[in-house]
């Protein structure tokens, strides 16, 4: 099974690293990426449908929660240019191949671990305008759920987050459950077995 996110620390180490030749927002990119991170060899299906259904991000801070070799935080750079993007990993791994590949796409992204990351907005009173994310849905039901619920607090009043899910992994069950946390949830696109959903807090 290809690694996803949040599985292997090391740094890519240069015999792992290999091109990838990829378009984002409609640019034709030459990045890189690296064993042992999830989609090492190109776009995956669900990221492709998630970047299709997302609208241009906002001009503020804008996170992308496990980053992997970085093509939505590339992505929300490209698309706007005003907004201040963070791309956030558990891996040394993938946080090298964003901090790469951002160079490569000639975007400025600010990368985090994202424990450090998470640490840091919460001290700061930091607060995201728009989330990203294809999340790691198979660390576990339990574990995706804290991981979401944690982020998603640290959304503006009005800031959404936006993520893919495949359908069969869970993604109308887990839209039903963020929204009885008070995350508001619902699908704003569906291809390829994937949906793509975007939630809010609920500040009732």
């Amino acid at each position: 099974m290809t690694s996803h996110y949040f599985s292997d620390r090391r740094p890519a180490a240069a015999e792992d690293k290999h091109p990838l030749h990829v378009t984002l927002a409609g640019r034709t990119l030459d990045l890189v990426g690296a064993d042992g991170v999830f989609s090492a060899s190109g776009l995956d299906k669900a990221t492709a449908v998630f970047l299709d259904a997302v609208p241009t991000p906002p001009s503020g801070r804008v996170l992308d929660l496990g980053c992997g070799w970085g093509p939505i935080a590339i992505s929300a750079a490209l698309r706007q240019p005003d907004a201040h993007v963070w791309a956030v990993d558990v891996t040394a791994r993938a946080l090298d191949l964003t901090r790469d590949n951002a160079r490569r796409a000639g975007v400025d992204i600010e990368v985090w671990d994202a424990a450090e990351a998470c640490e840091r907005a919460r001290t700061e009173g930091i607060r995201f305008d728009a989330i990203w994310s294809n999340p790691p849905v198979r660390i576990g039901k339990d574990e995706l759920r804290t991981l979401l619920t944690t982020w998603f607090s640290l959304l503006t009043p009005d800031g959404i987050a936006y993520f893919v899910m495949g359908r069969h992994l869970g993604a109308d069950s887990m839209a039903a459950w963020l929204t009885e946390q008070g995350f508001p949830t619902q699908r704003i696109a569906s291809k390829r077995g994937f949906r793509v959903l975007a939630t809010r807090r609920d500040l009732a």
